[in-house]
């Protein structure tokens, strides 16, 4: 396959993920709102949101970080090198073992659940009301890591044969089925709140299923295997354990980040939680999209032990995410408050909290541009099956954070924790493109600094134009509804026009590509 059209497969992926990923972020506000609507922020809804910590916190760490990671660069290398019988093959042998790994983890997360509970959650007393009912609801909602780890290997198997719409859409039907259950489950169910944890068992469910016609269209059923010995299967294995150390690291740095907001001024956990949950708009959106697009190619190029292809691939992805999110950052900066009045001030989040947000927000958004770039050339070190690697930098990064997190916070208080994260993926960031040139060598970055040059002008442009079409208006009077609304709109769509219409005066290549994503088909 030319470069051409490996990007081209490329950018026809980024397309469809990031689609699905935009429904999937919609849905979720929409579920929040809803669980918001029918349980508070009471006991109840306590008790579900630790209850689901704990098999989110395993998918996290297991399913999409050492599941994904160890086995499309493996199953890839044996579908191509072996062909489809021996891949199916690997693919139900994973299945066989990761089921009867899971349904181990589920018992024991049953019989456990009270420890669990306190280690997760060490404030709820336990003759208290959250604690019994946190207990309860972990119980109900572990198979849920079951079904949501299938679906990961099921979606792996997918995206190596070409195919990202089912399961980048699949986290959308966990959405529907938790709000459905509220609706409908939460008045006849005692007590109410265990239709959540029926409608995360669902969810789970439904998205394994979601995933079953497409396997079948693409010859596999998965139906499991128990062969061992398969040397693939080792290879598997052996990867997937750095992997979910690695996963772990970065959950050790957000729970670090959390202990540390928790000593400073009331709140400052809150103001970090909602300016991370902005950031992760565009990051989850097109950052991830085009990581997941283009770690099966790399997958392939790396087997192939076609280097200079793999380079340009990651080259590539590199430069479309920079395209997309450096005006993100810029358009995040400048629009921090009226962001978060527009999406946040509602009830006891006022003005005070708001501005308090905007500076957590300008922290994380200065490093925006790092955390999208990690997430194009972390696929490279996978494809070419080295785990290792970023694990060991991980842990130089975290005590980065530390360091500067400790620095930061007492003059910045939360704003410095925010940008010590900045400063820590940055660090991340350089530090493994320097091993990746050592290792490859020479990895475009001159066509890399061209392309952000040109993108971070347009952007620097952007931010003129949205700052004189937010702040320059008189949009009424401060707290009113027009103005709480009409300036980060007026904001978002002056600062698009601007955008495109400076790509496309600079001649920017990727301006093109983004037309390919837009006019995407799923496949």
């Amino acid at each position: 396959m030319s470069g051409a059209e490996e990007k081209q497969k490329v950018t026809r992926a980024a397309g469809v993920v990031g689609a699905a990923t935009l429904a999937s972020r919609v849905g979720g506000f929409i579920r929040d709102l809803v669980i918001a609507y029918f349980f508070g922020a009471g006991p109840a809804a306590d008790a579900f949101f630790v209850a689901f910590r704990i098999p989110n916190l395993l998918r996290r760490l297991f399913a999409e970080g050492a599941l994904t990671i160890s086995f499309i660069p493996v199953y890839t290398e044996v579908l191509k090198q072996k062909g489809k019988e021996e891949a199916f093959l690997l693919a139900r042998s994973t299945y066989g073992l990761l089921a009867a790994i899971l349904l181990a983890v589920c018992l024991l997360g049953a019989v456990f659940a009270p420890e669990v509970v306190r280690a997760m959650a060490p404030g709820f007393a336990p003759e208290g009301e959250s604690y019994g009912l946190a207990v309860t609801l972990t119980r109900w909602c572990l198979p849920y890591i079951f079904f949501v780890s299938l679906t990961a290997l099921a979606a792996g198997v997918l995206n190596s044969m070409g195919h990202f719409f089912a399961p980048a859409a699949s986290p959308v039907v966990l959405n529907l089925c938790l709000i459905a259950s509220a609706a409908v489950l939460a008045p006849r169910m005692d007590p109410p709140v265990l239709s959540l944890a029926v409608g995360v068992i669902l969810g789970g469910l439904g998205q394994l299923l979601m995933q079953l016609p497409y396997l079948r269209a693409k010859g596999l059923s998965l139906k499991p295997a128990w062969d061992l010995a398969n040397p693939a299967l080792r290879r598997v294995a052996k990867l997937a354990a750095p992997a979910a150390f690695g996963a772990a690291v970065y959950q050790l740095t957000v729970f670090i980040n959390t202990v540390l907001a928790s000593l400073l001024p009331s709140g400052s956990v809150s103001y970090l939680y909602y300016a991370d949950r902005l950031i992760e708009f565009p990051l989850g959106i097109f950052a991830i999209a085009v990581s997941t697009a283009i770690l099966p190619s790399l997958s392939r190029q790396a087997a192939d032990q076609d280097h200079a292809a793999l380079i340009d691939t990651m080259g590539f992805g590199l430069r479309l995410t920079m395209f997309i999110n450096l005006p993100a950052m810029a358009g995040l900066i400048v629009l921090a408050k009226p962001l978060v009045l527009l999406l946040f001030a509602r009830g006891q989040f006022g003005a005070a909290e708001a501005v308090a947000t905007a500076g957590a927000l300008w922290g994380y958004a200065a490093g925006l541009w790092a955390f999208a770039a990690l997430r194009s050339v972390l696929p490279a070190f996978y494809a070419l099956k080295d785990t290792r690697t970023p694990v060991k930098v991980g842990l130089i990064t975290l005590a980065i954070n530390l360091a500067a997190s400790l620095a930061l916070m007492g003059p910045l208080q939360h704003v410095g924790l925010a940008l010590a994260t900045s400063i820590s993926g940055a660090a991340n960031l350089g530090i493994l493109l320097w091993l990746l040139r050592r290792r490859l060598g020479p990895l475009g970055g001159r066509a890399l600094v061209k392309s952000m040059a040109k993108a971070g002008l347009a952007s620097l442009i952007m931010a003129a134009a949205v700052a004189a079409a937010a702040y320059g208006p008189d949009w009424g009077e401060a707290g009113g509804l027009l103005k709480r609304v009409a300036r980060p709109l007026a904001g978002v769509a002056v600062g698009a026009v601007v955008f495109l219409l400076a790509a496309w005066a600079m001649r920017l290549p990727e301006l093109r590509e983004l037309r390919g994503i837009l006019r995407r088909r799923p496949s």
